[in-house]
């Protein structure tokens, strides 16, 4: 089944349509930039562009970051506060006109990697964690998801959520070298591992494509590796996290 599938960032939104079956793009994906904070009528507006683009007829599943109960969104740290309590599922496909779904973010991405990417055919508990405007992460054991994990948000000193200080958007802001924030995700995951001992750790987001120039600083006793599907992870996996 084809499903186009929405990956919802901080200052995007990026789709394109997905086979389910193989987990590969139909077409090369498109971007709608956000620079502005949207409100929910103003994202599914962009929503509804981004189907219009593809002359969409069928199923949409979006990933969304923050936590996400039967398509009702419970939080919203990075993107407009009226997001809490909104039932986006029906908000989405009122303004499309067609059947929506939503996923949180990270478990998306987390299901494409477990699904045809880094985590395919491995046991035991994987750990995902996607790097962009905030910290995703997403938690599996033998291949079943722990949905809606917010490791991102775990207290960090200050007042401050981990993500914080360890996004990627952290190393912008702060304009830190890849060594010196390779040192700040080391003790993040380094506490992540004493609370989850988990198996695999998969980086992903936008940064996870510069893997190189970083992995290396990083001093864990968990195998690392990149994310295979990169920054598509959340388009695939939101267009698999549709129930048929």
């Amino acid at each position: 089944m084809d499903i186009l599938g929405i990956d919802i960032g901080g200052s995007a939104l990026k789709g394109a349509p997905v086979n389910t079956k193989t987990g590969k793009l139909l077409a090369e994906r498109h971007r709608i930039p956000t620079p502005g904070v949207l409100t929910p009528k103003e994202m599914a507006a962009a929503v509804t562009k981004l189907a219009r683009h593809f002359h969409w007829k069928g199923p949409i599943g979006i990933g969304f970051p923050g936590v996400v109960h039967d398509n009702v969104i419970l939080t919203s740290a990075n993107l407009h506060k009226d997001f809490i309590g909104c039932d986006a599922g029906k908000l989405f496909s009122k303004a499309t006109r067609l059947p929506v779904s939503l996923v949180n973010d990270a478990d998306a991405a987390g299901i494409a990697e477990v699904r045809f990417g880094a985590g395919k055919g491995l046991r035991g508990t994987i750990l995902l964690l996607t790097f962009g405007t905030g910290v995703g992460s997403a938690l599996f054991v033998d291949g079943r998801l722990y949905p809606n994990s917010e490791f991102g948000h775990l207290p960090a000193g200050k007042g401050k959520d981990a993500e914080h200080f360890v996004s990627a958007a952290a190393r912008d802001r702060k304009g830190l070298s890849y060594k010196k924030w390779a040192h700040r995700v080391s003790g993040y995951l380094n506490t992540l591992e004493t609370v989850l001992w988990p198996n695999l750790i998969i980086a992903g987001g936008g940064i996870s494509a510069d893997h190189e120039k970083w992995f290396k600083y990083l001093k864990l006793r968990t195998p690392i590796v990149p994310a295979r599907f990169l920054n598509e992870a959340g388009i695939v996996g939101a267009a698999l996290a549709v129930k048929k």
